[in-house]
């Protein structure tokens, strides 16, 4: 894939064209899983540049379950939303949803996870450029040895998509022998006490012989971790979403990097493309919009991918100094020598 970066400015200005119809409009969101941290910063940005657009903020949290995020959309349409962002619990699943909503002639913002329809926008993170950096980050501090890898939900794409990112880095040691994967394993739901549970067979089967572990995010980051720890290991780990208690972890030397998203990036672009789409703007003439064909079915969609940022013990101010974090919490237990603490 690619890699875009998308300054916000840009949408808005898109979405300013439309600002003054934006009081009458419903824009509604539905969150796959609404007990992961970050999506609360999420939800808090796109409240806001809703806001500030004067249109009205509706919800649903489909707790994990793909059958229930159709009756929560179902139930957002009869509320009267004009515009939906969806976080697709099942990139398949969610079809159903999607289609009820072009009946009605309502747009549909595919959030952070691809829904691999045309008639969906697409806005994320460049996220096989985020399983890039942390197999670079990772393998910069151990270029070589026995690698675990531990995998997000087998149903979201984002899974596959950070995979791609991990061996585009270390493909090539691999078939070296340089590198030997000697554990990969998906976890249910990205929720960290499968990755545990991964983590911890992963070690039995290989009589604790594992010299690095690549996580797809900083709550399975944190379940790897935990697993080690029970074993008195502490390997290179990388994980991402810039989780508080990953920054911390990376401040105390136990997480190697937590690659950043700045969800409050991801939510104003979400809100304002949503304004801009129930104004009547069409999909191709979002502003920053590009063409795509990227996911498993080679299906053209218009998109736009944000830039992410790694987060080391070498760079954590730039956490700080953007407000995601408080000093006092990032830097708590710090080793020596963090930048920033």
């Amino acid at each position: 894939m690619k890699k875009f970066t998308v300054a916000l400015a840009a949408v808005a200005t898109a979405a300013m064209t439309t600002m003054s119809l934006a009081a009458d409009l419903t824009v509604g969101v539905s969150w796959s899983n609404f007990q992961e941290e970050r999506w609360k910063t999420d939800e808090a940005a796109i409240k806001k540049a809703l806001e500030a657009a004067g249109a009205k903020y509706i919800s649903a949290d489909a707790q994990a379950s793909a059958a229930k995020q159709l009756t929560d959309v179902e139930a957002l349409i009869a509320q009267g939303a004009d515009a939906l962002i969806i976080l697709a619990m099942d990139k398949d699943a969610i079809g159903p949803a999607v289609d009820k909503a072009d009946d009605e002639g309502i747009p549909v913002v595919g959030y952070d996870r691809l829904i691999e329809d045309d008639r969906t926008f697409y806005l994320t993170f460049d996220n096989k450029g985020v399983g890039r950096i942390i197999a670079e980050t990772v393998t910069a501090v151990q270029p070589e040895g026995n690698f675990a890898i531990i995998k997000g939900d087998k149903g979201d794409p984002n899974a596959a998509f950070l995979l791609e990112g991990m061996m585009e880095v270390i493909g090539d040691d691999v078939d070296a022998g340089k590198i030997k994967i000697v554990g990969e394993a998906f976890s249910d739901g990205w929720k960290p006490d499968n990755a545990q549970k991964n983590m911890e067979q992963i070690l039995t089967a290989n009589n604790n012989n594992v010299d690095a572990v690549l996580a797809e995010n900083d709550g399975m980051a944190g379940g790897v971790i935990a697993a080690l720890a029970a074993q008195g290991m502490e390997v290179p780990v990388g994980g991402q979403d810039g989780d508080h208690a990953a920054l911390n972890r990376v401040a105390r030397g136990t997480q190697t990097v937590s690659v950043w998203k700045d969800s409050r990036q991801l939510g104003t672009a979400a809100a304002e493309i949503a304004v801009a789409l129930a104004g009547g703007t069409a999909l191709d003439a979002v502003e920053g919009a590009v063409k795509w064909s990227g996911g498993s079915k080679g299906v053209e969609m218009n998109a736009i991918f944000l830039e992410p940022t790694p987060i080391t013990k070498d760079n954590i101010n730039v956490v700080i100094d953007a407000g995601h974090i408080a000093k006092d919490k990032v830097c708590e237990g710090a080793m020596d020598g963090v930048t920033g603490c």
